[in-house]
């Protein structure tokens, strides 16, 4: 008996090896199917994903596309092991911060041959076509678009305040925050970050602060080869960003990530807000507030009057294991090209990466505006590429983010951190991983 179901098993695994390898290798008519996973998943935009790979199997009949969407919270885990495992993707979700690791690992496929004459190449944008290319010359994702920060206000509360414009500077964010504050009508000034990804925006203020000095290509480095975290300004800019936090910012903020800084502000409880261009969505589909209420503001600056665009970004790739490259490259040409790539940036509130997408008029009114002045004036708005990419970047933001809870909570200086900050960041250059 125990020998019967030992070969049923063992035939159960043949024949699901079997099945598998077929779907993998394309069917006797020759038609080819790719397994896609997406990673920032959600509803609206993975239903639009499924319609542009109808839109992609309509012009390409002999493939096929199934798109898997793990839940968010779960995804880069269950891609990283299905990269492990060797095979199961095809094309898949890059993101800045996985790509690091991704490729170290030997996952990923350098795309960068499969790319030489692709049409598409010459459309995209400066930023576009430099975060596609690594310091190597290997292109291991195409980006979709980025998140680049601005500064959300409140129209209303501001003028409420006396103030007819929104403020340019950090220290100008100050003072109107802290002039809307009215604990007793629970009004405050500044959606404050407190907990995850609380690090970024400390980073981003000392950025700014340091925006005459900073490398481009290395945002947290100095022209000098010196972290920006052992700069004089850092002290500054930390000081500045902890007074947002103690006079113009609700003290459940010490704990606010993502939702819970959008809803404060959405709700009218808080009148500035720093965050990503996807908010732009969320807050057009709000009942809790007016399209006239709000709109946007470019990046804050420092001292030296320049403020500094941190550019996040992801994109689409191909599995190192995938048995159909070619047909996998198709696909990410596909949605890196025309239509696909504006629609696909424009229902995710994507800053886009083609060229031509900057002429359309919806990326030059309302919110969206504010984003084509900081593109246009980059001597004022200076674009920075953050470290993102280094294998231990998750490591850091897990350690930053403790960090800032320490300094909210009394339990270390500003002075700490920032001399604990250089010294983790010396140390990974020191050691040659970045």
């Amino acid at each position: 008996m125990k020998r019967r179901n030992a070969v049923a098993a063992l035939g159960l695994a043949l024949t699901m090896t079997v099945t598998g390898c077929s779907a993998m290798s394309g069917s006797s008519d020759g038609t080819v199917t790719l397994q896609m996973v997406e990673s920032l998943t959600n509803p609206a935009r993975t239903e639009l994903l499924k319609q542009l790979i109808r839109d992609f199997e309509k012009q390409n009949p002999k493939i096929k596309v199934n798109l898997v969407s793990p839940p968010t919270a779960q995804a880069d885990q269950k891609i990283q092991q299905m990269l492990q495992s060797g095979s199961g993707v095809d094309t898949l979700e890059v993101r800045d911060i996985t790509v690091g690791p991704w490729s170290n690992n030997g996952w990923l496929h350098d795309m960068s041959q499969d790319l030489k004459g692709w049409p598409g190449r010459q459309d995209l944008t400066d930023n576009a076509a430099e975060a596609a290319t690594d310091v190597k010359g290997r292109t291991y994702f195409v980006p979709y678009g980025f998140y680049g920060l601005s500064l959300f206000y409140r129209t209303d509360l501001i003028a409420g305040a006396g103030y007819d414009k929104p403020p340019a500077t950090w220290d100008e964010l100050l003072e109107q925050a802290s002039a809307i504050q009215d604990k007793g009508k629970r009004r405050y000034g500044y959606a404050f970050r407190g907990g995850a990804n609380a690090g970024s925006n400390v980073t981003a203020v000392i950025e700014a602060y340091v925006a005459d000095r900073i490398d481009p290509a290395n945002g947290y480095k100095l022209t000098d080869g010196s972290t920006i975290f052992a700069a004089p300004e850092a002290a500054e800019a930390l000081k500045t960003y902890f007074e947002l936090f103690k006079k113009a910012s609700p003290p459940s903020s010490i704990a606010w990530g993502y939702p819970e800084m959008v809803e404060g502000f959405s709700n009218g409880s808080t009148a500035f807000l720093l965050q990503d261009p996807e908010v732009i969505a969320t807050l057009r589909e709000s009942r809790a507030i007016k399209e006239d209420q709000w709109t946007t503001a470019p990046l804050l600056a420092g001292p030296g009057g320049k403020a500094v665009q941190p550019l996040a970004t992801a994109g689409w790739g191909v599995a190192k294991g995938s048995k159909h490259k070619a047909e996998a490259v198709k696909l990410v040409e596909f949605l890196s090209e025309g239509e696909a790539s504006t629609t696909f940036a424009k229902k995710n509130s994507l800053i886009p990466i083609r060229k031509q997408a900057g002429e359309d008029p919806f990326y030059k009114t309302g919110p969206w505006a504010s984003y084509v002045t900081m593109n246009q004036n980059p001597d004022r708005y200076v674009t920075v590429t953050q470290p993102r990419d280094v294998p231990w970047f998750t490591e850091w933001t897990q350690k930053a983010d403790a960090d800032v809870q320490k300094v909210l909570l009394g339990k270390m200086t500003q002075q700490q951190l920032l001399a604990d900050w250089d010294a983790y960041w010396t140390a990974k250059w020191k050691n040659g991983k970045g």
